[in-house]
């Protein structure tokens, strides 16, 4: 059974999207300042990504992170052919192939996640999503790229959390500015 992991770039006032983000402009105005660390540099990616995209076999979504963020995609998924699973009350009519709408529960597209990965990783976008699980202790790992920017507005990854979440520091490193945070979740 693989890991569940939180993976995001966030400014250091704890943004992980800019103001005013909506679909057509998902990371809101300017949001890509926080991924093009990951972009400018393609050998940096493969190091700190170390094989992430190979070796995820399910990302779990909210609808908010999937309606932002389809147009972006193109129909297709965040990472290649890879299995998405969106908790949603309000499943859209139609979507690609590669999208699962569950609307009972974190719970049960943990489940339907982890049957699609097998032994590998299981990745959550967005922010509300990662809080639900981590709320729920779900979460085994959080993989933090905080970039060298002060956004002052946009969507807070941990803004409110329902109690403490202890964490173990497994990994640090640095590369252009960026400082990519690793941490199990201790249960």
């Amino acid at each position: 059974m693989g890991i569940v992991a939180i993976d995001m770039s966030m400014s250091l006032d704890g943004y992980i999207a800019a103001p005013n983000d909506v679909p057509g402009d998902g990371l809101g105005e300017d949001g890509m300042r926080l991924h093009n660390w990951g972009f400018d540099n393609p050998g940096v990616f493969e190091r700190v990504f170390d094989g992430v995209i190979e070796n995820t076999g399910a990302i779990i979504m909210g609808r908010r992170t999937y309606d932002n963020s389809i147009p972006e995609w193109g129909g297709g998924g965040p990472a290649g052919d890879t299995p998405c699973f969106v908790v949603t009350h309000d499943p859209p009519a139609s979507a690609g192939p590669l999208f699962t709408f569950v609307t009972d529960g974190i719970e049960s597209a943990l489940a339907k996640a982890r049957e699609a990965a097998g032994d590998k990783r299981i990745g959550l976008m967005g922010a509300d999503v990662p809080r639900q699980f981590l709320a729920a202790g779900l979460v085994d790992e959080i993989r933090i790229h905080l970039v060298d920017v002060l956004l002052g507005g946009g969507r807070r990854m941990f803004e409110t959390l329902p109690r403490r979440v202890e964490l173990q520091q497994t990994d640090l490193s640095e590369d252009g500015g960026i400082a990519h945070l690793v941490y199990r979740v201790v249960h």
